[in-house]
Parts: structure tokens; sequence; C-alpha cells
């Protein structure tokens, strides 16, 4: 068997000897990102974002029970999963090309007619079409076909750092309309007991017909607002089954009180404006661009000839039972060139289709890291306006709150007229609800700082 070992030494060397690579320098397809690019503080010490886990970000034990059932059951998040395990066994087959297919094979040739019937039986143990990488042709498909596996991966974590994002707004915008719901609930109750009032006043001739006609008003419109609210939690939940992939328990649901909806910590100081380059979507861009440099190495190497070779070592004999004795050993050994000389443009058509699929790729690399910067940019600006508006917000609340409490007590005495106490009755009711929905927009504005610095796909128990 030494011309078998032989063989598939020959192979095996040239294949792993032959490093030579046609595929362009990474210099060449750097991204040019503008310097102009605003980044967050950098500090020794931050916290790099990408590893805090959603546990760790999502306090409240319900919405983290309610993440983690999406992430078991959510279909777009298992797409994402199976595409990573098509990526690999893709990878694994280009990666097998790369070394030599060894096949046994066993024959029995009978013949006749005129002549006497003869029969030759033989059994091999070779190498099949096995091409000598000696431009990297297959090694760049190799290249390319594990590159795009961690752009997989990478889609994977960004399908799943999206998920996590979308369940926790869907969570907290149920949980604000909730709010809204209760607020419009309770005033609806405070507007029916004043309607009574009236009512009872007008029939004895202390209230005039307008004011009646304006009480019955704030009466309709709270129950307006009800009715609205009320559709707009419906539709909440039913978003937030979408996601989690399956009816949730009514005891991980919120109820619509305002500590409850506050459930997002706020992210630490100091965050390194390099932290988006982690960001999944950036290194699925950037795994993609690698895949694309490899395939022109490929599309160059097919210029050069290709060199395959089939051998193989056995035996031979006219008797099945003397097929293995001394005497009958055979081998061949068939190299073959390929040398491209003419194909009509299609080497150098193919060779423009993978540059230009190189470009492609680095553009949308490119626009992937002014994307995260933007976004990045605009989520810290707006935190710092959303912390004052809601800080003024809540004075709001307070200020008009007393301002309806004076009111009524100044129209009970008969100092101020009815129209001044609807006004302050408007006005502490629209701050309530705009409390609310500043709130909400700060609770988002987290966790889309949170999404776009790159973090949520590591879990903590």
């Amino acid at each position: 068997m030494k011309h078998a070992s032989l063989i598939l030494s020959v192979a095996v060397a040239l294949s792993l000897a032959s490093c030579a690579t046609l595929e362009p320098r990474r210099t060449e397809v750097a991204p040019a990102i503008p310097a102009q690019w605003p980044t967050t503080a950098s500090t020794a010490s931050a916290v790099d974002v990408a590893d805090i886990g959603w546990r760790d970000f999502f306090v409240d034990p319900r919405l983290q029970a309610v993440i983690g059932q999406s992430l078991d059951n959510n279909r777009d998040l298992r797409v994402a999963v199976l595409n990573v395990e098509r990526a690999r066994a893709q990878y694994r087959i280009q990666r097998a090309d790369r070394v030599p297919a060894i096949a046994a094979q066993g024959q029995m040739t009978r013949s006749g007619g005129d002549a006497p019937v003869t029969e030759q039986f033989s059994a091999n143990l070779g190498v099949v079409e096995f091409e000598l990488d000696l431009f990297g042709r297959v090694r760049s498909l190799s290249q390319a076909a594990l590159q795009q596996y961690f752009a997989e991966a990478a889609n994977r974590r960004s399908a799943q750092l999206s998920l996590v994002a979308e369940v926790a707004n869907a969570w907290l915008t149920l949980g604000a309309d909730a709010e809204q719901l209760r607020i419009a609930q309770a005033t609806l109750a405070t507007y029916e007991d004043s309607l009574r009032l009236t009512e009872a006043r007008h029939r004895l001739g202390g209230a005039s017909a307008l004011e009646l006609s304006q009480t019955r008003t704030l009466v309709e419109t709270a129950r307006t607002d009800v009715a609205r609210f009320g559709g707009q939690v419906a539709q909440d939940r039913n978003a937030l089954v979408l996601l989690a992939g399956g009816p949730i328990d009514d005891a991980l649901l919120p109820q619509g009180e305002i500590t409850d909806v506050a459930a997002v910590q706020p992210l630490p100081a100091g965050v390194p404006g390099d932290v988006l380059l982690r960001r999944p979507d950036v290194m699925a861009a950037e795994h993609t661009l690698m895949s694309a440099n490899a395939n022109i190495g490929a599309a160059r190497a097919a210029f050069f000839p290709s060199i395959s070779l089939t051998g193989s070592v056995g035996s031979a004999s006219s008797e099945l039972s003397g097929l293995f004795d001394s005497g009958t050993r055979v081998w061949s050994f068939i190299p073959k060139l390929n040398l491209p000389i003419f194909q009509g443009g299609k080497l150098r058509a193919n060779l423009g289709m993978a540059t230009a699929d190189r470009d492609i790729a680095l553009a949308q690399y490119e626009k992937a890291i002014q994307s995260g910067f933007r976004e990045a940019a605009d989520g810290l600006a707006l935190n710092r306006s959303l912390a004052e508006q809601l800080q003024s917000q809540q004075a709001l609340v307070a200020a008009a709150e007393q301002a309806q409490q004076l009111s009524q007590a100044r129209y009970d005495a008969g100092l101020d007229s009815f129209l001044t106490l609807l006004d302050a009755r408007r006005t502490a009711y629209s701050a309530r609800q705009s409390l609310v929905s500043t709130q909400l927009a700060q609770q988002s504005n987290q966790v889309a700082l949170y999404k776009v610095l790159g973090g949520g796909w590591h879990e903590r128990g």
C-alpha cells in the first residue's frame, strides 16, 4: 500500500503548501468613515454595553419572563438561527474541498461472446479528482463561506437584539396605555360625580344650562378616551403576544402603575465610541465585506491553470479468491491540467461581478457604521432632552393639580366662574396624560440606546 500512501501524501503536501492567495489586501477595502461623526465619551473604565446582559438591563421580573418567552418561541428568530445552521453546513462543505477525498471501489467485469467468458475482479483505494490549490482558489472559496457563516451568526445576534428591544417597547407601551386608561377611567368617575351634582343644582336653579352642558362635555370627552385607550390596550396586548410567540400569563403583564412602567435601568456613563463597531449589524456587514473580498481572490485564481489529481492503488485478478495475492497489485496516477484560453469573457465578467459585489458590501459596511454613529448621537441627545422634559412635566402635573384644587375651592365659594374650573380640570387631565407619554418616551429611548450601542444578546442568570 505504499503507493497509496505516496499518492495521498503528495496530494496533502501540495494542498497545504499552496498558501498563495489572490485576495485584495485588507487595506484596499478599509472603509472611509467621515471624521466628523460624533462619538460618546470614552473612559478607561467604561462598561462595554455589549457585555451588559439583557436581564441586567431590564430589571422587572415580569418583563424578563416575557422576553425569555419570546426568545424561545419567536418565529423570526427561529429562522435566523436556522440560517446560521445552513451557513455553517455550507462552510463545512466548502472546507471539505481543501482536503483530498478518499474513495474505495470494488468491481467485477464479466465478458464473453464467441470467445470464452472471462471475469476480472478489482479493488481500488485512491484520491478522486483532487484540485491542487496552487493559486488559492479553493482556499478563497472556503474563506468566503467562513465569513458568510460569521455574517449569519452576527445577523442572528442582531435579530435577537431587535427582538429584545421590540418586546421591551411593546411591554412598556402596553403599560403606558394601561396607565392612560386608568387615568381616563378615574377622570370619568370624577366627572360623572360632578355631573350628578351639577344636574341637581340645575334642577334647584343653582347652575345654568351652560354649566350643565359644559360638564356633560367633560364626561363625554373622558368616556371617549376610556374607549380609545381600551382599544389601544387590546391592540398592544395582541402585538406583545405575537412577539412572544404565544399566550402570555396575565401576571406577567404591566398593570398600569407608573412605577411598573419604569422597568429599565439607565445606561452606564462613559460608554466608548468604538463599541459601535461591535454592533451585530456592523459586524455582519464587515464579515459580508470580507466574504466578498475572498470571492475576488477565487475569481482572480480562475484565470490561472488548475491541476487536479486522480490516483488509485489496489488489486486486480481474474479470480475473486486470488484478488489480494502477491502479483495482483495495480496503481494509476492521472494528473489533469486545465488551462483557460478562450471563454468569451466569462472569467473577466466573473471578476467584474465579484469586484462589484465587494464594492457594494463596502458601501453597506460604511453605511452601517455611519447609521450606528447617527443613531447613537441622536439617542444620547434625546436622552438628556427627555430627562429635562420629564422633570418639567412632573412639576407641571403638580402645579396643575394644585391649580385644580384651588379653582374648585374658589368656585365652591363663589369666587371663580365655572369656566375657570373647567379649564383647570382640562389642564390637569392633559398634564397627567402628557406625563405618561413623556415617561414612555424616556423608557423607549433607553431601550433604543441599548440597541444601537450593540447590547442585549448576552443572558445572565
